[in-house]
């Protein structure tokens, strides 16, 4: 029988007929298309209404995913209330997973019913999918009802933002010995890259700007037959903008010192660094062949920051050295491969590649290329890999020598060219199976980092957080703590580490003389530290690193007021707090002596306005000088209320005229914030 008989014989049109068939999973195309007898019997009772039970039964027994149709057809007449013991078993539920993306054949196969009943199914929406397509994500579930399943539907595991450390559960019979990677660390001009360059036998100082390391590298060399990765590190910032990211790929850090200038702020850096990273360190005691060198004076000024070295009944090495003409040198290198040896550092080569990205930029004729550092497995040419949100393929692969190799095991340094785009300093690189593997995991990523940046914490809430789980549980609030003068620190430091609460601690991981620099945020970043500052100001740049990242920054004047308040954090009695918005900064170009007006300084506005009437810092070095109020403000002749950043001023300080070229005025407004 067709369908237009059987709509004459049930006295309806032929078009209405063919949709009621299409809607109850009956695969016809036209009026003309054929009907077996089952199917017409089924036409017959949805549009008479009857549905004899025993009868109904036998028909759909065979294909029990069309009365789930018909079913939702008759249910307005009442046919539900005539359901036997044998038609509500049919109507029972049962749940099946069904991976994401699934094509229609697979999520047929998964119901166990026909591909064309799905496909049926789908036109009756509007939906013409073909069997090998993917399943619409929106109709999975409604077709899956109408069949009588509820679906699960399983989504691949999501690649995080920023991969964690992988953590290698290698067999120890897959293990081989690696060599160490080192950095080298120390204040500028005691000697760093001096050091590499001796060591490589490379003149590397010639071709760096000023004599100053502008990028990062990372060198091997051989020391009696066994080879030492050196990465060569811009002051610290690379070394804890790779920390920052969870990135610790450094074994031992050499701590370079000048014997004829001691220790320096950046050398209390690095110390501070290294030992958050909880690496080996060896003091290099530079420039011993110049005049003033007293290398025991520096060995008892390191004891000052907890670094004893053996010569004082320490652990720590520490070896004599004149990067310039090599003396020591080759003791220090035997020192490294001694420490190497004790540590026995191992590493699986015979796994995919994964390490971690030192540097990256664009280069031309090249392209988007990364320098890494392979911790396990053996990268080759032409393996598909990821790091953060980028991907690509090794086209080639460059040693620090700039020769092309085609593979790189644990712990060798090599530039990768390749990259979709250029990767971040401190991610994580995976070698995956292919580029369409690489491509999803990246794509990922960067959904999920816009996730994150949009749900970044601010610094009132980390530290709330920091102060929340001090009072809840065993805990260390972290602090670093800048001051404007050497005795003002160290009374800081022994007052603040008598305060105590049960259940918690205060521990100050660095504390230095001088204003507040991004090192200190990076520093507080990676060690979820509160920044302290007596008498001293945040650089602009520190200022907004610390709010993209969510780090406290607390400056004070007076000491009581500061310790009064970390009481106050450890206690959780914070009282209502003036909160302080820093309108602008202006530079100091010129100085002029006005009579009867004192001293005005002839300023530039760098950032943010600057208001009459507003108070002001002037700033000097980093340290605060005067604290007071503008008392003039002038744009030429005209006297103004406010000038904006990239114009010129006048200003003048409400008795103080201590005015030199190059100081910094910043201006700011107190206001008084409930706190909550």
């Amino acid at each position: 029988m067709r369908v237009y008989e059987l709509a004459r014989d049930l006295g309806m049109d032929s078009k209405e007929l063919l949709q009621q068939a299409l809607d109850l999973g009956i695969e016809v195309k036209t009026a003309s298309s054929g009907l077996d007898d089952d199917s017409a019997e089924l036409l017959r009772l949805a549009v008479a209404g009857e549905e004899p039970v025993a009868e109904v039964a036998e028909v759909v027994e065979p294909e029990l995913e069309v009365p789930g149709a018909a079913t939702e057809e008759t249910e307005p007449i009442g046919v539900e209330s005539e359901q036997t013991p044998a038609s509500a078993a049919q109507t029972e539920i049962e749940l099946v997973s069904i991976p994401q993306g699934a094509t229609v054949a697979e999520f047929a196969d998964a119901l166990g019913v026909a591909a064309k009943d799905v496909v049926a199914a789908l036109l009756t929406r509007g939906l013409p999918v073909g069997v090998g397509q993917a399943m619409p994500a929106d109709a999975i579930e409604p077709v899956a009802e109408s069949f009588g399943f509820l679906v699960d539907v399983e989504a691949p595991p999501a690649a995080p933002a920023v991969a964690d450390r992988p953590v290698f559960d290698d067999d120890e019979s897959q293990l081989s010995p690696r060599p160490p990677v080192v950095t080298v660390m120390g204040h500028v001009d005691h000697g760093k890259t001096t050091l590499l360059d001796t060591i490589r036998k490379t003149s590397v100082v010639e071709g760096e700007q000023g004599g100053i390391t502008q990028h990062i590298g990372a060198y091997r060399v051989d020391v009696n037959g066994r080879l030492i990765t050196f990465i060569d590190t811009p002051g610290h910032e690379a070394f804890t903008t790779l920390r920052a990211r969870g990135a610790n790929i450094t074994d031992i850090v050499v701590l370079v010192v000048a014997a004829n200038d001691g220790v320096m702020p950046q050398t209390i850096e690095a110390i501070a660094h290294a030992k958050a990273a909880n690496v080996k360190m060896i003091v290099a005691v530079n420039k011993i062949d110049l005049p003033g060198a007293e290398p025991l004076r520096v060995r008892t000024e390191l004891t000052e920051h907890d670094v004893i070295t053996e010569e004082l009944g320490g652990d720590v090495p520490s070896v004599e050295i004149s990067a310039l003409n090599g003396t020591g040198v080759d003791e220090l290198l035997e020192v490294v491969d001694l420490i190497a040896q004790l540590e026995d550092y191992r590493g699986n080569p015979a796994t995919e590649a994964s390490g971690v990205v030192v540097e990256a930029q664009v280069e031309r004729g090249k392209g988007a290329v990364a320098s890494v550092i392979v911790q396990r497995g053996t990268l080759r040419t032409g393996d598909a890999f990821v790091a953060g949100a980028a991907s690509g393929r090794a086209r080639a692969l460059m040693d620090e020598n700039g020769n092309q190799v085609k593979e790189a095991g644990p712990s060798t340094p090599v530039q990768i060219m390749g990259w979709d785009e250029v990767p971040a300093a401190g991610d994580y690189f995976t070698v995956v199976e292919n580029d369409r593997e690489a491509r999803r995991i990246a794509t990922e990523r960067q959904e999920e980092m816009k996730t994150l940046s949009q749900a970044m914490p601010t610094a009132r809430d980390r530290l709330q957080g920091l102060l929340d789980q001090l009072r809840s549980e065993e805990a260390t609030l972290n602090l670093i703590v800048k001051a404007d003068a050497q005795g003002s620190l160290e009374a800081l430091r022994g007052s603040i580490v008598k305060i105590e609460r049960e259940g918690g601690k205060i521990q100050v991981l660095h504390g230095a003389v001088g204003g507040i620099n991004e090192n200190d945020v990076t520093l507080a970043e990676v060690t979820e530290s509160v920044i302290i500052g007596f008498n001293v100001r945040p650089e602009p740049k520190a200022r907004k690193a610390a709010e993209e990242a969510g780090v406290e920054i607390r400056t004070y004047g007076i000491i009581y007021e500061l310790l009064d308040e970390i009481e106050q954090m450890l206690v959780g009695q914070l009282a209502p707090e003036e909160h302080e918005q820093v309108l602008g900064t202006a530079e100091v170009r010129a100085v002029f002596k006005v009579p009867r007006a004192g001293t005005v300084a002839g300023c530039y506005v760098i950032e943010g306005v600057v208001q009459r009437a507003a108070r002001a810092r002037l700033i000097r070095d980093g340290v605060v000088i005067h604290d007071g109020v503008i008392g003039s403000l002038k744009r030429f002749k005209d006297d103004v209320r406010e000038v904006a950043a990239g114009f010129e001023c006048g200003i003048g300080l409400e008795n103080y005229n201590d005015i030199k070229e190059g100081d910094s005025i910043e201006a700011y407004l107190i206001r008084e914030v409930a706190r909550t």
